[in-house]
């Protein structure tokens, strides 16, 4: 009965609904001991909620992209593979104890220790995160890492930790998948009770692309350890102290095992290489060790690390910290990333990162399964095994075909030892080499790459990895555009207009890199503008927290602190998000290329919102509108409820203006051929007549349409941001007398 009464649907009047459903969940009435007195004496059951409505708003997210095209932006052309992921047998029953059952038990300095003693070699897996932002542009569903959650609960019980979040996947999970991260985090934490959680925390920066108060980064430390986290990679894309510092303060303070991480850069073995030595790291894990880590990471974003290099980098770390954990990351891109991992083990490194084989390679981790292999047998054994692996591998290796929109093997075929010359980070390569090709900079990424060389020296020589590798991608990019050398940027930086992301670097909004700015560029980029000094979030007030839920909480309900926090992190991308959640629903209960690309006609499909509740789409018919709109009409199903609901073309096209089809004979109607923004309008009286002129002023040229009508008005009325697409006489603009 309650089901029935929560799946019917009545529109347009109010009904009693509410209220019986209140009274089906009172625990007297199901227990059936009440009396005439029973309305009198629960007023609650006249508190109603409003209902979420979650199928019918599937439904508009649904026709909205069989009709308009994905509402999240798509790479490539390519399809979401029509496939059924392998999820392979799990066992019954609760799954093996691991370090998170220590953890709990012993805390952050039981952690440690457990780790350092133990015998085998420790595998983070990136599966989760890295691994998908270096190959799939971070566009891996919650739904997709949820169903083989309990294998790898059950399997790989004895990994160090599973890096499932921070980094880029914050904000892409807002932005682009349209899920909560925090809902994510708690959902894969119920799933895998047994396996310590890892996040990348940026700093200062926390998950973001900037600075923040203090107290921000405090408090999304506190709700992130609530939340299901345990191990917070800390580091600084300029392996600025002050900023380290303060992010290993705020993950210790909120209870998480502290992993600090040197991120590094250059080549050790290289005598000619001056700037990064191993001085210059050993100083810097002295100052993390002083600082109170719990793990001492290295942090190899780009593949840098060559085998010879990491035996002589950990070799002498353990020697300086014989009881403190040593952990290394790295990326595969040159395809040195196995030799490299394996030449750290014998080192004395406690813990590697890895992925899962067919999701390794290339700007990803090392191949999970060579490294299993390899030390099969060893006194460095894994101790897991390779057939569980392999299952392991052969789900991800079904479910990447879902994404293949956002493939890296799309424009990147394999991996490039020129790596260890242009210094890309593995999480930007494949994001590097999409922007260019949406530049229109795609045949040209090899010079892209010869500039992020060329940028990067004229910053510095910078570690690079967010947001500092940003910095010296956009400048690279800036540089293949504008056709500029780097001696031409050294002699016209001051009538250079740089992308702000360079100029802020050069404020000082990122802290300050290791032997300073470079001068006189820095000065020459500036041009006046003011910079922070020190540590930049050390001046900038608290963040109010009370205020933005407040904020959120006149135009949205059930606002939590975690919703509050991400506002506070990316306040237009948590507005964007809640917008569309509040519209669309919970589409990541979708399946993926449902959720990409739209489901097929007449084809059902489950979801499971609430439990129980399917959708099914009958069909799609054109209905064409007389007068102002084409719109499609689409005829969903829902339980075998149909509705009917008009979806107009274009509405996906953020800032289009939409509206009637140029008509014939119509005073001032007239279409337009090109894609225009129309900045500025004039009327121009021509004396010879009653004729004028309107000037449509575009971004690249200039149009004069000429009013034929005698008796033309002294002025129209025309929007000053309105964009027409470029169709011809599928666009229009309507001219008014104002």
């Amino acid at each position: 009965m309650n089901r029935s009464l929560r799946e019917f649907r009545i529109r347009g009047v109010k009904t009693n609904i509410p209220f019986l459903l209140n009274v089906l969940e009172n625990q007297k009435f199901l227990n059936g001991t009440i009396d005439t007195t029973f309305i009198d004496e629960h007023p609650e059951l006249f508190h109603f909620s409003a209902s979420q409505n979650r199928a019918q708003k599937l439904l508009n997210y649904l026709g909205n992209v069989l009709v308009n095209g994905p509402l999240t932006p798509l790479a490539t052309d390519l399809k979401p593979a029509e496939v059924r992921q392998p999820v392979p047998e799990t066992p019954i029953g609760n799954p093996p104890k691991g370090l998170k059952d220590v953890l709990n038990a012993e805390g952050p300095e039981g952690f440690a220790k457990a780790v350092r003693n133990h015998e085998g070699l420790l595998l983070m897996d990136t599966t989760f995160r890295d691994a998908h932002q270096s190959l799939l542009a971070t566009r891996v569903r919650t739904r997709d890492l949820l169903k083989i959650s309990p294998f790898v609960s059950h399997k790989f019980s004895g990994l160090y930790s599973l890096e499932n979040w921070g980094g880029a996947t914050f904000d892409v999970a807002l932005r682009f998948l349209h899920e909560c991260p925090w809902e994510r985090l708690d959902a894969m934490r119920k799933k895998i009770p047994n396996i310590p959680f890892q996040m990348l925390l940026r700093g200062a920066n926390a998950v973001g692309y900037t600075s923040y108060p203090d107290n921000s980064v405090y408090k999304f430390c506190d709700l992130s350890v609530q939340a299901g986290m345990d191990v917070f990679r800390v580091f600084d894309s300029l392996n600025y102290l002050p900023n380290l510092i303060l992010g290993m303060d705020a993950a210790g303070q909120a209870g998480g095992v502290v992993e600090a991480a040197i991120s590094y850069s250059g080549d050790i073995s290289d005598p000619s290489r001056t700037k990064y030595t191993l001085d210059y790291y050993l100083n810097l894990a002295d100052e993390l060790v002083k600082a109170g880590t719990h793990v001492l990471c290295i942090k190899d974003m780009a593949g840098l690390l060559k085998p010879r290099a990491a035996s002589m980098l950990i070799t002498a770390l353990r020697e300086r910290y014989p009881d403190l954990p040593i952990h290394v990351h790295t990326h595969d891109t040159s395809g040195a990333g196995v030799a490299a991992m394996l030449e750290c083990s014998r080192a004395g490194a406690d813990v590697v990162d890895v992925a899962v084989d067919s999701m390794s390679g290339m700007t990803s981790q090392p191949s999970m399964g060579a490294v299993v292999a390899s030390l099969h047998g060893d006194e460095r054994d894994t101790g897991f095994n390779l057939p569980d692996v392999s299952q392991y591998s052969a789900y991800w290796e079904t479910t990447r075909t879902l994404y293949a929109p956002f493939e890296c093997c799309t424009t990147m075929k394999s991996g490039n030892a020129d790596v260890y010359q242009n210094e890309i980070p593995g999480g930007q390569y494949t994001n590097l080499q999409f922007q260019a090709y949406s530049l229109g900079l795609g045949n040209q990424f090899e010079e892209v790459k010869e500039k992020y060389k060329e940028a990067n020296q004229l910053c510095g020589d910078l570690v690079k990895v967010t947001p500092s590798s940003k910095v010296v991608g956009d400048f690279a990019q800036f540089m293949v555009q504008n056709k500029l050398s780097a001696s031409d940027v050294l002699e016209r930086a001051e009538e250079l207009s740089f992308p702000s992301s360079v100029v802020e670097f050069f404020q000082g909004y990122l802290g300050e890199p290791y032997q300073g700015f470079p001068e006189p560029l820095r000065s020459k980029i500036l041009k006046g503008l003011p910079t922070v000094e020190g540590r930049p979030g050390a001046s900038m007030p608290s963040y109010d927290f009370e205020s933005a839920k407040k904020t959120l909480e006149e135009t949205h309900e059930r606002i939590s602190d975690y919703d509050a926090m991400s506002y506070a992190m990316y306040p237009q991308v948590t507005t964007d998000f809640l917008n569309f959640r509040k519209n669309y629903g919970p589409v990541d209960k979708l399946n993926t290329r449902i959720f990409l690309t739209g489901p097929k006609i007449i084809v059902n499909f489950g979801v499971a919102v609430p439990l129980g509740k399917s959708l099914r789409t009958l069909r799609v018919e054109s209905a064409k509108q007389p007068s102002l709109t084409d719109e499609q009409l689409i005829r969903p199903e829902t339980n075998r409820a149909v509705h009917s609901n008009g979806y107009l073309e274009s509405t996906a096209l953020k800032g289009v203006c939409v509206g009637p089809r140029v008509r014939a004979r119509v005073l001032w109607s007239m279409s337009t051929a090109f894609p225009a923004k129309f900045l500025q309008t004039r009327l121009k009286e021509v004396k010879t007549g009653k004729k004028s002129m309107l000037l449509v002023i575009s971004g690249t040229m200039k149009i004069g349409v000429n009013g034929v009508q005698q008796g033309c008005p002294e002025g129209f009325a025309v929007g000053q941001t309105m964009k027409m697409p470029a169709s011809i006489l599928k666009s229009f603009l309507t001219i008014t007398p104002k």
